[in-house]
């Protein structure tokens, strides 16, 4: 019998290794999986690729991961943001790297990387620093830029509901790099609010199948990111 269910965010988490690349959804609380991270803060896995939209806010999440020194380099399209304090200053000292990926290209790279897709050309970020050392096409007489697929060891995803096969639906805008994270991904780890019985979830409204989820944890009451910022609070909690 498939039960994809985890007790415990510790379990979900506890196969990273030191110098993985993982995928983070996000769009900040909307689709951040923050217990997922703290626990993988607790895990201790470092020298992490992280791929992500941003580089979360505040001191909680993936903010906290990042300034427990457990990240080695960031792959995300908004490195500065309205709460973001930990990276750019790491930033600036030199101590964390960054590639700066246009926000459109980065999906499609996760996307073609879960579809199979090595490379594609795009016309986002010719003429630009970003386009720097890439190679470069001409087609129809416009000028593309070669980008690559992006793939990783593990995703860590938040869904509003799973089942224990691991099917997921999402709340509106969590939907936005959860998908295409769990294609990409060898092993997705998602947190859901609720999980519930073998068929109550209409196939039809099915929008990441189980096929590409490996571990589901419930997280019933999930930790408001935006509260915590506003409380100025730390993780590991102080």
């Amino acid at each position: 019998m498939i039960n994809k269910v985890v007790q415990t965010a510790s379990e979900a988490v506890a196969d990273v290794f030191d110098g993985a690349t993982v995928m983070i959804s996000g769009f900040g609380e909307a689709g951040s999986p923050i217990e997922l991270i703290h626990a993988l803060i607790d895990h201790g896995a470092k020298n992490l690729t992280i791929v992500s939209n941003n580089t979360g806010n505040g001191h909680v999440g993936l903010a906290a991961l990042i300034g427990n020194r457990q990240v080695r380099k960031m792959i995300c399209s908004f490195p500065r943001t309205a709460h973001s304090v930990v990276f750019p200053e790491l930033y600036k000292k030199g101590e964390i790297e960054l590639e700066l990926v246009p926000q459109g290209t980065l999906a499609e790279r996760i996307r073609s990387g879960g579809a199979g897709i090595p490379a594609f050309y795009t016309p986002t970020s010719v003429n630009t620093p970003l386009a720097e050392g890439k190679e470069t096409k001409e087609i129809d007489g416009n000028l593309y830029v070669l980008e690559y697929g992006l793939k990783a060891d593990f995703s860590l995803v938040k869904c509003r509901t799973a089942d224990r096969h691991g099917n997921l639906l999402y709340n509106k805008t969590a939907r936005n790099f959860g998908p295409i994270m769990c294609m990409a991904a060898k092993a997705a780890i998602v947190q859901a609010k609720e999980v519930v019985d073998l068929g109550m979830i209409d196939p039809e409204t099915v929008v990441t199948p189980g096929i590409f989820v490996n571990k589901v944890i419930e997280i019933a009451n999930p930790l408001s990111e935006n509260q915590l910022i506003k409380e100025e609070r730390r993780y590991p909690w102080r």
